[in-house]
């Protein structure tokens, strides 16, 4: 049987869909035909009646519309998200990225929107973050298992983006056993512990593999200051690297504990472990008051800005800490700072690093520009894919 609901888009809207970009706006919309319930397939016409595209309806959202492919003859099916599930898998396979804990679907940019898949060994955790993904997710499930064979499949679509979809938060085992235990995972022969139902993310800051490596490298006998620290990643590294000392500095007293585990999971000497709880910018303000002084500073803060729509209140706050850092790095100290925020582009991210390096009065370079990891792969078509920017600035 032939589609029936169709999205008609207003006259001259047509040009994002024909570059391949798979949102469509409410705005762009003149009318719907049929009676589409959320996430089902629909077919997206421009507004001669021409063909441009299959997309998943989501009535609640601005985005009205991810699409799905530009092929006329490419209904969506089961077997349609079985073979994007497996050219996913490829890609990182092509990629030489097969390590036992990497990311296995990237959403948009891996041609299916709203749908994150993270490997941790044999354990997947899932996020189904659209209407489309939603209305799918028994077949996606299938799908996994039958192509990863992993054990366990746990959900953790607790993101506020769900919201914006009209889709209540959603968590719990998909397939096979929820873990009982934090469980354990080796990363370049570092051994961290990570906590799949509870922790950010999906447990772990994945995108960051490459600069934990970067950065650690450049660690050796430094005292590091690790802020936005979470579990330890850069710090629990740039030890095993030869790090003077470390100072963890984060608001959750469950994250600090976490990482002095993983600091003992990897026989790392305490002594050379601080750790200080509390809201991150009163810390960095604390310390300048005490003149203290750090080889490498490393911020790595929470998405201050999801759309463009906080860029202003974002910069701000992006400013003050680094602005604060500067101003606590040892004469040629190293900061290493990043940003996750969708809504701040690389280009305003380091006008806003410039603004801080001159209010702090430091001559400022950058060593490292950096970003995330290559299986959270970036489509040319999806800039909005580039969420992760990041820079390692040396100042004299």
């Amino acid at each position: 049987m032939a589609n029936q609901n169709k999205l008609i888009l207003k006259k001259g809207r047509e040009k994002p869909v024909l570059k391949r970009h798979p949102w469509i706006f409410s705005g762009a919309v003149d009318r719907i035909e049929g009676d589409p319930v959320s996430g089902e397939p629909i077919e997206v016409h421009d507004s001669r009646g021409e063909f441009l595209a299959w997309g998943a309806f989501s009535p609640q959202s601005q985005i009205r519309v991810r699409i799905w492919n530009w092929d006329p003859q490419l209904e969506i099916s089961p077997d349609f998200l079985y073979k994007r599930i497996s050219d996913s898998l490829a890609h990182r396979r092509k990629i030489g990225f097969d390590f036992p804990m990497l990311r296995l679907v990237h959403a948009e940019s891996d041609g299916i929107p709203g749908l994150i898949v993270d490997k941790y060994e044999e354990i997947l955790v899932v996020q189904f973050l659209s209407a489309g993904v939603e209305y799918w997710k028994n077949e996606i499930t299938k799908s996994l298992v039958e192509q990863t064979g992993a054990k366990t499949i746990f959900e953790r679509s607790d993101g506020q983006v769900r919201s914006l979809e009209g889709l209540p938060k959603s968590t719990g085992v998909l397939h096979g056993t929820e873990p009982k235990d934090p469980i354990i995972i080796e990363e370049d022969g570092v051994k961290t512990f990570i906590d799949i139902r509870k922790g950010h993310k999906t447990g772990y800051y994945l995108d960051q593999r490459e600069n934990r490596k970067k950065i650690a490298a450049l660690c050796r006998d430094k005292t590091v200051l690790d802020c936005f620290c979470y579990s330890g990643g850069f710090s629990i590294r740039s030890l095993m690297e030869g790090a003077k000392s470390v100072t963890l500095v984060d608001e959750s007293k469950n994250a600090l504990e976490l990482a002095i585990k993983n600091a003992a999971l990897n026989n790392l000497n305490e002594e050379k472990i601080t750790t200080q709880q509390g809201d991150v910018f009163q810390v960095l303000r604390k310390y300048r008051d005490q003149a203290a002084k750090f080889d490498v500073i490393i911020l790595d803060p929470p998405k201050f800005a999801p759309t463009a729509s906080f860029a202003d209140k974002a910069a701000r706050g992006y400013k003050d800490i680094n602005l604060l850092a500067f101003k606590l790095l040892n004469p040629g100290g190293l900061l290493a700072t990043f940003s996750c925020s969708g809504g701040i582009t690389r280009e305003l991210f380091l006008r806003i690093l410039s603004g801080a390096a001159l209010d702090a009065g430091v001559n400022a370079r950058i060593q490292e520009s950096m970003g995330q990891s290559a299986d959270h792969s970036i489509n040319l078509s999806f800039p909005e894919g580039i969420y992760l920017k990041g820079f390692g600035i040396r100042v004299d």
